[in-house]
């Protein structure tokens, strides 16, 4: 029997998830080198010594299944945010909670609007559960919020906002927000992703906490950004208790694992490494601003950890011409931008060797 009569309807149709090259598969192609990955948004500085001083105590019983609701790790983010723990729940990545999202809430025929381009996951997940996406273009590489609530109809049960947005790093303004959510029919979950939002400098930027348990919102966080776990793969949900309690209905029985859980814990107590990463990221973006302006080339503001940078030609002839001088970055042909190219704010060094790359490159 052939696999379309097998597989579920509408899988072998998903565009695949691309992710950044890991440096493991480009030392295969290229050899050893002295490599910078700046493609996949990774926290550079790496975690917390206390984190990485916790998996090492936890080793000794991976024996054992982990504790399955992750109640210590609840408790203490719902102890940091001052939130009741009923509406927290934890899982795999924040990819695995998209997943749980759509598992939860979408059903076939249901439409889910999201930006384009934005993190393909959102899509993806729809299509999995036989939902409509419905992508809605960005305007001034942000999202079209104004243009997003004209798409809602009766078929409408989510939308995804990535804010910042991922590839562009944009966000949208609190008022333009709390707008859209006030326009939104109460049967609409809206589904924040701030993944990024630890590095917002925007005064005006909405904290998706202030509507947390108040509106239809599930709030979506991520240990793998600026606390530099990417590895171990650990995001958390927040929102209203029957909309957790939706997700609870559809999460695996074991979603993260004891060190994770370890290292989360001990990660979201060391406020100093956190900040660290948070000011390395703002002095990063302020160096490559300046440094892109002085080589000419255009780049969209970025609220996030990375940049996205027109280089004015063809990027996969950038990323190439990169990776010839050890340097990996993200290029933008994926989100329909083929001069574009996503680059990580990293390490003072790492974005000197960048921009010295760069320059050699457009001569």
């Amino acid at each position: 029997m052939k696999i379309e009569r097998m597989a579920r309807k509408n899988i072998l149709k998903i565009a695949s998830y691309i992710p950044g090259k890991s440096i493991e598969e480009v030392q295969k192609e290229y050899g050893a080198k002295q490599w910078v990955k700046l493609a996949s948004n990774e926290n550079v500085l790496g975690p917390s010594p206390k984190a990485i001083e916790a998996v090492r105590k936890e080793l000794s019983k991976i024996h054992l299944y982990p504790e399955g609701p992750c109640s210590i790790l609840r408790q203490a983010i719902s102890q940091k945010l001052s939130l009741p723990e009923k509406r927290v729940v934890i899982s795999n990545g924040a990819d695995n909670l998209i997943l749980m999202i759509a598992c939860a809430f979408v059903n076939e025929g249901d439409e889910v609007i999201m930006a384009d381009p934005t993190f393909s996951v959102y899509a993806n997940v729809t299509q999995i559960m036989g939902g409509k996406p419905v992508r809605v273009k960005l305007k001034e590489c942000t999202h079209d919020l104004e243009g997003m609530l004209k798409r809602v109809n009766r078929k409408t049960k989510l939308v995804f906002v990535c804010n910042p947005n991922n590839p562009t790093g944009t966000t949208v303004s609190r008022d333009s927000f709390h707008s859209f959510l006030s326009e939104l029919p109460d049967r609409v979950i809206v589904i924040l992703d701030e993944a990024y939002g630890e590095f917002v400098e925007d005064p005006y930027n909405p904290d998706g906490l202030d509507y947390v348990g108040k509106k239809q919102v599930i709030l979506l966080r991520t240990f793998s950004k600026v606390y530099g776990l990417a590895g171990l793969r650990i995001g958390y949900a927040l929102g209203r208790e029957d909309l957790i309690h939706c997700l609870y209905q559809v999460r695996d029985p074991f979603p993260v694992h004891r060190l994770a859980q370890a290292a989360a814990v001990a990660a979201l107590n060391d406020e100093k490494h956190a900040i660290r990463s948070i000011q390395m990221v703002y002095e990063g973006r302020r160096y490559l601003y300046q440094e892109l302006d002085r080589i000419g080339l255009s780049y969209v503001p970025s609220q996030a950890n990375f940049i996205f940078i027109n280089f004015e030609r063809d990027s996969e002839e950038v990323f190439r011409g990169l990776l010839a001088e050890g340097i990996i970055i993200r290029p933008g042909k994926t989100w329909g931008y083929p001069t574009f190219g996503r680059v990580t704010i990293g390490r003072r060094v790492d974005n000197y060797r960048f921009i010295k790359a760069v320059k050699k490159i457009i001569r």
